[in-house]
């Protein structure tokens, strides 16, 4: 059963500090977003996904830095609660927080269709002097956040180089992997897409920003003209692999015709199979034509290879 999902993605590139007195900043602040945003409203994305630190100026530093986050405080929140209730979508914020302890986090919020904090993920990885020079503090915690659409999992930066939370993330199996950051990390995004069998999409500070497929393929990407992008995708989709599966990939084809698709990045022996249709799912599929996934496969084969008998 088709669950089609439109995402914007907007990696801005920046603004420049110039000693604005704090309260102005942070005005200034809200009138640039508001502009990023008003570019992508009109393709009515379900979730924009905004890159790291958005609402912090490139070159501030120092007192000007806890000057404008003591003056910022809640209201660069309360502009995008407002911005995603009044355009029925979610907002992935990412900024530094601080909490009751006086503590930094590097974190992101993610706003729901009614403008309430549906989930925080607090970085787990950072670079050590965002620690020893600013006062932020590791994350503990890599649960996924629940929405109308599906299971969202988050990463900041940092992050996308440790499979300590990667390996969280395919244990817990999230519908959409939301990565803010001003690093890219190259291949480590197609990786992690393909490795937890999900929708990644990239929000890349002054960088190329990205909608991946489960395979690992662009489906989307921003360029030197527009720093933001749109994509619907579908999250009723699987992964398999072609071993065994061909023949009953081609009969699902034969019966279901459009309403069944595969997407075949090439070279990877896997694909991605989704249903188009509005009532059938694409697990009803596999399970009706016994189509076998590419996590059951690899667990046979595992087991396969760990069996004694099969050993040398």
């Amino acid at each position: 059963m088709a669950r089609y999902l439109t995402i914007s993605t907007i990696g801005h590139r920046g603004m420049q500090f110039s000693n604005l007195p704090p309260e102005e900043a942070v005005n200034k602040m809200i009138d640039f977003w508001t502009k990023q945003l008003d570019q992508v409203f009109p393709d009515m994305p379900d979730i924009i996904v905004l890159p790291e630190a958005c609402d912090r100026y490139e070159g501030m530093i120092g007192k000007d830095r806890s000057e404008y986050y003591a003056a910022r405080g809640d209201k660069m929140l309360k502009f995008f609660s407002k911005k995603a209730k009044e355009n029925n979508c979610y907002i992935a914020y990412s900024a530094a927080f601080q909490v009751a302890d006086g503590t930094f986090r590097n974190c992101t919020q993610l706003i729901d269709r009614e403008g309430e904090v549906a989930g925080i993920y607090n970085k787990n990885h950072l670079v050590i002097e965002e620690t020893t020079e600013n006062g932020i503090l590791c994350g503990k915690n890599a649960d996924l956040i629940e929405t109308d659409f599906g299971t969202v999992a988050c990463a900041i930066c940092f992050d996308l180089n440790f499979d300590e939370l990667r390996l969280k993330y395919f244990a817990q199996k999230p519908d959409l992997i939301l990565f803010s950051s001003m690093y890219h990390g190259g291949l480590m995004q197609s990786y992690w897409a393909y490795s937890c069998r999900a929708h990644f999409v990239g929000a890349i500070h002054n960088l190329p920003s990205a909608i991946i497929s489960p395979t690992g393929e662009i489906l989307a990407e921003t360029t030197n003209y527009f720093n933001h992008v749109t994509k619907t995708v579908n999250l009723d989709c699987k992964v398999v692999h072609l071993d065994y599966n061909w023949e009953k990939i081609s009969a699902a084809k034969e019966k279901y015709g459009r309403g069944f698709t595969m997407q075949d990045p090439g070279l990877l022996g896997a694909v991605l199979l989704s249903s188009e249709l509005e009532d059938i799912t694409i697990d009803e599929i596999i399970e009706e034509f016994e189509i076998e996934i590419l996590d059951d496969y690899m667990e046979r084969t595992l087991e396969h290879r760990h069996n004694l008998k099969n050993m040398e």
